[in-house]
């Protein structure tokens, strides 16, 4: 099936991919001055009094915004606002189809870190989480960080929906290998929102050799042009300060993970990899390597991100479980144990991981209940 077609198709015919429907009828005029004027000026009065009503009369406690300046998107890159709107469209349909979460697109033009951040604060009285999406980094890091005294949950998921799978992947990708995870050497190409979050929740989760490549080779603590996050992560990986290239730094690593771009990794760098190298090339919508040109170089497991290849490693088995379960308690925050409980319950839903079953399905309707649980457990257990 031609999937570009299809979409354009589909795109088109419904122009777009969400709309707005009412719980409540509007059949006669009692009905509209209960839902309107006058009634509606009761429950006006009501959070006038105590804004934490605002959960009880309004869709604040279920309701996200999927916020994007169309920066970053997908692999195709700073496209704008108005091109980055079909992806946040289907960020809203994912949490209201799996999650049950009410989500509305949002693209901004605006770009500069303290911009965004203005806006946001300025639209969260509405909203019961924020989920940031594609924006660039470095900007993207400072969006986030300048977020988190909203009081309510708020995660950019190209990092952090990104690192949830990608360890739930990984962990079940090495008991099918038979590796353990503090002896990998484990490379992640792409030093942007989602490689620095990767690799900062795998050190947090106990492994402990990776090195971060971005477009100028190997990061590590003695290269004298990095700065912010890059800087930071180079404190803590490449230890050894291996310098080069992509291929430099896979001769004798187990595993590749890939969040970058298409067609950067060769057959022959998976042959200079350890013996059943994994491989996760995850840039979309076209992979770092396609999954028979990995296989054929050697590579006993292959992921991508996705739907038409087996191991989809994709944000849809975080996202939508981590906003329900946050949700659901009211959580004020994404912590570092509410990742790693999600990425435990995606874990434990496969039951034998194998070569090419690591992960549950997308569809698989266990996944949300799961990864809400998990995070919900986190976070009370953490307050």
């Amino acid at each position: 099936m031609d999937y570009n077609k299809k979409a354009l198709e589909m795109h088109k015919k419904f122009k777009g991919k969400i709309e707005i429907k009412s719980k409540v009828p509007l059949n006669n005029r009692d009905d509209l001055s209960v839902a309107y004027t006058p009634g509606v000026a009761e429950p006006c009065r009501e959070i006038a009094k105590d804004k934490e009503k605002v959960y009880d009369y309004t869709i604040k406690g279920n309701c996200v915004a999927v916020i994007s300046d169309g920066s970053a998107v997908l692999g195709l890159g700073n496209i704008g606002p108005e091109a980055g709107l079909p992806v946040m469209e289907g960020k809203a349909v994912l949490f209201k189809e799996f999650a049950g979460i009410d989500a509305f697109p949002i693209c901004l033009d605006v770009h500069k870190p303290e911009e965004i951040i203005r806006v946001v604060k300025a639209i969260a009285p509405v909203f019961g989480g924020i989920n940031l999406e594609d924006i660039k980094a470095p900007e993207c890091f400072e969006v986030e960080s300048g977020l988190q005294d909203l009081g309510i949950p708020v995660m950019h998921d190209d990092q952090h929906g990104t690192a949830i799978v990608v360890l739930a992947a990984l962990t079940n990708a090495l008991k099918v290998a038979k590796l353990q995870k503090d002896k990998v050497n484990i490379v992640v190409n792409g030093a942007g929102a989602a490689g620095i979050a990767i690799t900062r929740l795998l050190l947090s989760y106990g492994f402990r050799n990776i090195t971060l490549v971005d477009s100028k080779g190997a990061v590590h603590k003695k290269r004298k042009d990095l700065d912010g996050e890059k800087l930071k992560v180079a404190q803590l990986t490449n230890l050894n300060c291996v310098d080069g290239s992509l291929e430099v730094a896979l001769k004798g690593a187990d595993v590749f993970i890939g969040v970058s771009k298409s067609g950067l990794l060769k057959k022959e760098m998976i042959k200079k990899m350890n013996s059943k190298p994994i491989i996760f090339a995850m840039a979309n919508p076209i992979p770092e390597i396609m999954p028979d040109e990995a296989r054929a170089a050697g590579a006993f497991i292959v992921a991508t991100g996705r739907s038409d290849f087996p191991n989809q490693i994709n944000n849809v088995l975080a996202f939508p479980g981590v906003f329900r379960g946050a949700l659901n308690v009211r959580a004020t925050k994404i912590t570092e144990k509410m990742k790693i409980g999600a990425a435990e319950a995606l874990m434990s839903l496969v039951e034998k991981p194998s070569e090419e079953n690591i992960l549950p399905k997308a569809l698989d309707k266990s996944v949300v209940p799961a990864v809400a649980s998990a995070v919900q457990k986190a976070w009370l257990s953490g307050k």
